[in-house]
């Protein structure tokens, strides 16, 4: 099992960026795979980023070359830079960690890019 604590959310104005982090309770390299999801209201829970075996990324279309995934092995910690954002990023963003077929989720944070 890991439990997977998200911060950096928050309000921001459109063209402004963030940085998600998402701190895992075990050693990430014990982790399959981890990413980022958001789900905006009405919405189904959509795809943003994910980082497998460490070194393997995949970036949605609607967010490449604005957002960037990244880890730091040495604080057990996934980070998604957020730049150029726009009012369509809004979302609670979710971190997981898949560790062979089970995925976890951590408890969202919130994203609003309003002016």
């Amino acid at each position: 099992q890991v439990q997977l604590v998200e911060s950096g959310g928050g309000l921001v104005q459109p063209g402004g960026s963030l940085r998600l982090s998402c701190a895992a309770s075990r050693n990430i390299f014990t982790i399959n795979a981890m990413g980022w999801y958001r789900q905006a209201p009405g919405k189904q829970r959509e795809l943003v980023a994910t980082i497998t075996n460490g070194v393997t990324t995949n970036t949605a279309d609607s967010v490449k070359g604005r957002f960037t995934i990244s880890r730091d092995s040495a604080r057990n910690t996934v980070f998604l830079q957020m730049n150029s954002l726009k009012p369509e990023d809004t979302a609670v963003y979710y971190c997981s960690a898949r560790i062979t077929v089970t995925t976890y989720w951590g408890q969202g944070t919130q994203v609003t890019v309003s002016s």
